[in-house]
């Protein structure tokens, strides 16, 4: 059976105890004693506490992600694979080299190969198209949109992307918060947050 760790109260049908946020070891039924165990328990909290980052940290992650088209893990080098600025998905280098053949072959317009949408004719029109998906909050073109920032010398507006990017999710966009950190570019610099940005984007 499980108790309060501070009180001993036991867990039954009308008292429900809560975990350590942190270490996940212990549980407490009520705030008043998580606080009053504190002192008692903060050292090992913090150790287990590091112990389960270090687990999410090194543990091997089970695909890059695959291509939604042959269904195959997608390259890690990031010239093997392109992003697709109308709907924002990534297909490899295979599917795109298939894609092409087949339209040359059969005297097509260049389209996607994934959702089959004409292809953009200029780079301002790629961009038009990815900011429509930015509009619907999508990370990928958040991302992709503030590299296009940074290359313009747009530091700031680089950060703002890159950060809404990274609030929804996108590991790529971590990453290149870590280095905005590390490098001072749109923001001070915080080894502190580049330490944060670097391993959510591990993780």
């Amino acid at each position: 059976m499980m108790c309060c760790a501070s009180c001993g109260t036991a867990e039954v049908d009308d008292i429900k105890l809560q975990k350590c946020t942190a270490c996940k070891s212990v549980r407490y039924c009520s705030i008043k004693c998580q606080q009053e165990h504190l002192p008692e328990h903060e050292e090992t909290c913090k150790k287990r506490a590091a112990e389960l980052r270090d687990n999410i940290l090194f543990k091997q992650p089970e695909s890059t992600g695959d291509c939604p088209i042959c269904f195959l893990p997608l390259p890690i080098g990031p010239k093997k694979s392109t992003l697709m600025v109308c709907c924002s998905t990534i297909v490899c280098g295979g599917c795109c080299h298939a894609n092409l053949t087949r339209e040359i072959e059969e005297s097509l317009f260049p389209s996607c190969p994934f959702c089959r949408k004409a292809a953009p004719l200029t780079d301002e029109e790629g961009v038009m198209n990815m900011m429509k998906r930015v509009e619907a909050n999508d990370p990928v073109s958040l991302r992709q949109i503030g590299r296009h920032r940074y290359e313009e010398g747009d530091y700031n507006g680089a950060f703002q992307y890159w950060t809404k990017a990274a609030g929804l999710g996108n590991a790529e966009a971590h990453y290149e918060l870590s280095c905005s950190y590390a490098e001072g570019e749109g923001v001070e610099i915080d080894e502190e947050k580049r330490v944060y940005h670097l391993e959510h984007a591990a993780i």
